[in-house]
């Protein structure tokens, strides 16, 4: 369970979020402004913050950089904003992810999930085990039914964000910018041959990776 932090200067939102939080057994508050936002965190100790940009008053950008004056607490963006200066703003001001809105919220809480399991003292799995598929999170060696395979240092942050994030839909943009990061001068041709170089080795679970075409890629376990 987290302690997570909703604001969204839309009531509705809010409460979708929240439904879905809940249900995912996290504790949430929320707030309908960024002024508002910023001062809850001031009180409270929040696991992770999802935070609209364009509010009245505070927008999502200045929340940002108030919240971060005091805490490194990880932040989703979430914003009809689509444009890739916000995307790049949003991530110079040391956001974790980016969300464009209309979202699906089971997208959103499993995004939430990965973003958690990654901050430093998140507890990741040691083990994550799929079908015949086996990832030690600690000493970073990938197993195909039981036989080890020698993966890059990028196949393996390839491989551990697809799974980190099974069942959602991913671009190739969100893929650059989570495994390469974000200043990475790369192009959506760099995702697809290292998903190429990754599939080769994943033998007979290669097809857990699917290719959706003209958006990305989704981990599918089911496949």
């Amino acid at each position: 369970m987290a302690y997570l932090l909703a604001v969204d200067d839309e009531r509705e939102i809010v409460e979708l979020i929240s439904r879905f939080a809940e249900h995912e057994g996290h504790r949430i508050d929320t707030a309908g402004s960024g002024r508002e936002a910023v001062r809850l965190c001031e009180k409270n100790d929040y696991d992770l913050i999802i935070l609209d940009i364009m509010m009245p008053e505070t927008d999502g950008f200045t929340a940002c950089k108030e919240i971060r004056k005091q805490k490194q607490t990880p932040i989703i963006l979430l914003s009809a904003l689509g444009a890739e200066y916000d995307k790049l703003m949003g991530f110079e001001l040391g956001v974790d992810d980016y969300v464009v809105k209309p979202f699906s919220p089971r997208e959103l809480m499993a995004r939430v999930k990965a973003v958690l399991a990654r901050r430093p003292g998140g507890n990741p799995e040691r083990e994550i085990a799929i079908q015949g598929l086996r990832i030690d999170t600690l000493s970073h060696e990938v197993f195909v039914d039981g036989e080890k395979t020698e993966l890059t240092a990028k196949e393996y942050e390839l491989l551990l964000f697809f799974v980190q994030n099974k069942g959602v839909a991913l671009t190739r943009e969100n893929i650059l910018n989570n495994v390469w990061g974000y200043d990475y001068y790369g192009d959506d041709r760099t995702v697809d041959w290292q998903v190429k170089l990754l599939r080769g080795k994943l033998r007979q679970y290669r097809k857990c990776i699917v290719t959706l075409r003209g958006t990305g890629y989704r981990f599918d376990e089911k496949a």
